[in-house]
């Protein structure tokens, strides 16, 4: 029986040509090849599927697992959970369209710093962390780099910690399969938020790289539907840390963007 890869990137595409290139080549010239890659697209009509045909045999050439769909979905999350349910790999890593791994280097050095930390059991399941994470940089359409998020992983990372917000990006966790849900379709724009908050309850043990693992391509379905996102992010709130606690910790948010935004200002 061949060793399960050590993680499956998953990558979500919906009408992405302006920008799929530059999440491919990020996953394709990773150093390491101990992954598997999985590419949903949700039936696009523009050259989406073009660009994957170009880039299947490029994958097939350095011995990489790449295996990819192209049918109706019903939106972001739901092809998220396409993904899971194809995924084979010890852990899950969502590097969606706009979205790349942040160097080369990247899922090489992960690898290196658990190595060292676990005596390279990295085989061994059982002795890995269930939840990996690290930094996240902010890059505009053109892939150019705009800064780092105004909030910052923590130290050490439990699910109480995003009271505070979702302190961790998707694109820089990497989550045990074996304890990653599938993603709530009742939430539309913010199920992230709540998958991430129920992967670390299930999480015994966090790892924090120290490293930036992505970069996030500004914009997405949350901004352009910030109204509607944010409402989704207070009842997820509620239903996990209570309704009067999530209203004073709104007010603290209020207070913190204010004062950001001045500092930098743009107000």
């Amino acid at each position: 029986m061949e060793p399960l890869p050590f993680v499956s990137i998953i990558t979500i595409t919906y009408q992405a040509e302006p920008f799929l290139r530059a999440t491919m080549d990020s996953i394709l010239n990773q150093q390491a090849s101990d992954f598997e890659y999985l590419l949903i697209d949700g039936a696009s009509t523009d050259g989406t599927t073009d660009i994957i045909k170009q880039y299947e045999p490029l994958f097939m050439e350095k011995g990489l697992s790449f295996r990819w769909i192209s049918e109706p979905d019903k939106g972001l999350y739901h092809a998220m959970n396409k993904g899971l349910r194809m995924a084979t790999g010890t852990y899950i890593w969502f590097v969606n369209a706009g979205d790349a791994i942040a160097s080369e280097q990247t899922l090489s050095e992960v690898i290196a710093q658990l190595e060292q930390a676990f005596h390279g059991l990295i085989s061994e399941e059982k002795s890995l962390p269930d939840f990996i994470y690290g930094e996240t940089l902010i890059v505009n359409e053109k892939g150019e780099i705009l800064g780092a998020r105004r909030l910052k992983a923590p130290e050490t990372l439990t699910w109480k910690s995003f009271r505070m917000g979702m302190l961790v990006c998707h694109q820089s966790m990497l989550v045990k399969r074996s304890l990653a849900p599938l993603f709530n379709l009742n939430y539309h724009y913010s199920a992230d938020f709540d998958w991430a908050i129920n992967c670390l309850k299930k999480s015994a043990h966090t790892f924090n790289t120290h490293l930036v693992l992505s970069h996030f391509m500004e914009g997405g379905v949350s901004k352009t539907k910030m109204k509607a996102s944010l409402k989704e992010r207070f009842q997820i709130m509620s239903t996990n840390y209570g309704r009067f606690r999530t209203i004073i910790l709104h007010g603290w948010f209020l207070l913190r963007a204010t004062w950001f935004k001045l500092i930098h200002g743009w107000i």
